[in-house]
């Protein structure tokens, strides 16, 4: 009995260490203004700053392909939308973020619910290409603004306002809250994942035809994720806009949707810390590699085939089992 009750016991301990981990690479980026101070300068924090954006994005994108089984080629798409709304009402004079966090998030959801009620009819390959072509209706859209930049981008001259206050106009401000962002973003994503609604996604991935024959509506549980990760993905473009004050439809590009894919996959699909993990080493990875070749990518590309063969799970998989060596 008392072997059993320790079997039953020792499962826990994983989630306990993932959030030690996530705690620890929290506590790093916490750090990082402090150690730019005396290294890096403002360049180090832009850069963390980019990392963290990006990790948003991941994480969302995570929600839908980790949990839900669901590959989206469109995701930055969202960024974009989330991107342009702050940048064109920053461009219109309305400067309050509580006001433009709501529309960027709103434009997501209605984008959202109208591309995904047609995506979530298909799977596998037809869906994937469907979000790929709305992705691109939206690059093109962006691009056809003539009045905001089109293909040349627009340049955002002031800095929204925080409560009537000048908190994001200071670079200090705007590495707290993309942190804060982040920390917030992890946590309801995980919360989201680890309820009922996670549960019946994750099952839905496996076997959608039992998963409906139980009474749940697929198309429904599936649609409303599609539409949380959009709003998400739209308060990274937000931040995005803040930070550095200027949008260009290349957001929304499907170069950028097949990056966000890599740092999924290249972290662990479905794990606590792996779309966290998979974009802070994407970013780094990329900042290295270009520092030595403009052709940063050939090199890139054996290193990710590497870890796809050797890195079973992602580089969550291989912690993991360099942990459980260890152990």
């Amino acid at each position: 009995m008392s072997g059993a009750s320790h079997a039953v016991a020792a499962p826990p301990a994983r989630p306990r260490s993932a959030l030690v981990v996530a705690g620890i690479i929290f506590a790093a980026l916490a750090l990082i203004p402090i150690v730019a101070e005396f290294a890096g300068g403002a360049y180090l924090t832009s850069l963390a700053v980019r990392a963290m954006i990006l990790a948003i994005v991941a994480i969302s994108l995570d929600l839908l392909m980790g949990h839900g089984g669901l590959v989206s080629f469109g995701h930055s798409a969202f960024v974009a939308i989330g991107a342009y709304a702050a940048g064109i009402m920053l461009t219109e004079g309305v400067y309050e973020i509580t006001l433009i966090l709501p529309v960027a998030m709103g434009a997501a959801a209605l984008f959202a619910l109208a591309s995904g009620a047609v995506c979530m009819r298909t799977s596998g390959v037809s869906f994937i290409m469907i979000t790929l072509a709305f992705g691109q209706m939206v690059y093109f859209a962006l691009g056809s603004l003539a009045q905001y930049g089109a293909d040349d981008g627009l340049t955002i001259w002031s800095a929204p306002d925080a409560l009537g206050t000048k908190w994001l106009a200071s670079k200090t401000g705007v590495y707290v809250t993309v942190l804060i962002a982040l920390v917030g973003t992890w946590a309801l994503v995980h919360r989201i994942t680890g309820s009922r609604f996670g549960r019946v996604l994750r099952a839905a991935r496996q076997n959608p035809v039992r998963v409906s024959s139980m009474g749940y509506s697929v198309f429904r549980y599936r649609l409303t994720a599609y539409v949380i990760a959009g709003m998400i993905a739209a308060v990274a473009g937000v931040l995005w806009a803040t930070h550095a004050a200027f949008v260009s439809p290349s957001l929304g590009s499907w170069q950028r949707s097949g990056d966000l894919i890599v740092m999924v996959v290249l972290g662990g699909m479905a794990t606590r810390n792996g779309a966290l993990i998979g974009a802070l080493f994407f970013i780094v990875i990329e900042e290295v590699l270009s520092s030595i070749t403009h052709d940063w990518r050939l090199i890139f590309g054996p290193l990710l085939i590497l870890i796809a063969l050797y890195a079973r799970g992602g580089l969550v998989g291989l912690l993991d089992r360099i942990q459980g060596d260890r152990t």
